[in-house]
């Protein structure tokens, strides 16, 4: 399984990244299978970089927040208006309401809102996409959000979504190859309960939940990213990175 990092910044769009985005990939049947943790704001232009996007089989919302949903409207236009006609639906998996939110967003009537563009399906349990089995976790965020598991080839990534420290997040992150963890607090901020984590936060979860390896991600552009590092290598001795804007990893 191989995972691009498409977008990475933290609550909005940085001058380096995109919001959320990351293109897993893997080979089945003959045929490379492709889909999409999570699809925030301005991630669809940088795709295009990494992988056409009418070949993605299937998009993966965490939470409805705009730095992870929102450029499923720009992906709406360009499955609907595209010069080749009309483009398949794909579906797109996400917490309830997934269709109507996306529908307001664009400013259309909820029938058909974007429907005729995409299936939508509300996370409730497994679900298999090609060589993808993919295990939705709820975590703590203000709105419902999901960590997600995601097994190819006999490995497993784990992704946090946003989250507070909470034992959902302890169940995404058990004994995976990579977990992909969000870091956007400090250590000594004035942070809210059942948001985000620090980097410490994810050091500490990868340590205890016996991840192989800690990808950190997620961190706003008012934060240094290398402070997020140093939180999280003092609570984890395993391998241990910052997620940047166009890195291909293969887990």
């Amino acid at each position: 399984m191989r995972m691009t990092v498409v977008g990475c910044c933290g609550s909005f769009p940085g001058p380096e990244s995109p919001a959320s985005c990351y293109l897993l990939e893997a080979d089945h049947h003959g045929r490379t299978w492709r889909v999409l943790l999570d699809l925030g704001s301005g991630a669809l232009g940088a795709l295009q970089r990494y992988a056409d996007p009418l070949e993605v089989d299937a998009v993966l919302l965490s939470h409805l927040h705009a730095d992870h949903c929102l450029d499923l409207a720009g992906y709406y236009v360009m499955r609907k208006y595209h010069p080749d006609g009309p483009q398949p639906r794909i579906p797109v998996w996400g917490p309830d309401g997934t269709a109507d939110r996306m529908a307001r967003a664009y400013d259309l009537p909820l029938d058909p809102g974007m429907h005729e563009e995409f299936d939508f399906r509300a996370w409730d349990g497994p679900v298999q996409i090609g060589p993808f089995a993919v295990e939705p976790v709820a975590v703590d965020h203000p709105v419902p959000a999901y960590g997600l598991r995601v097994t190819a080839d006999g490995v497993t990534l784990g992704y946090s979504g946003d989250t507070g420290p909470c034992p959902g997040l302890d169940e995404v992150a058990r004994d995976v190859d990579v977990l992909l963890a969000e870091a956007s607090f400090v250590v000594g901020g004035d942070n809210p309960d059942g948001l985000h984590l620090t980097g410490a936060d994810c050091g500490a979860v990868a340590s205890r939940a016996g991840a192989r390896s800690l990808l950190v991600t997620h961190v706003p552009p008012w934060h240094d990213p290398e402070v997020a590092l140093r939180e999280a290598t003092g609570l984890y001795d395993g391998p241990c990175e910052l997620a940047r804007a166009g890195a291909v990893y293969e887990v």
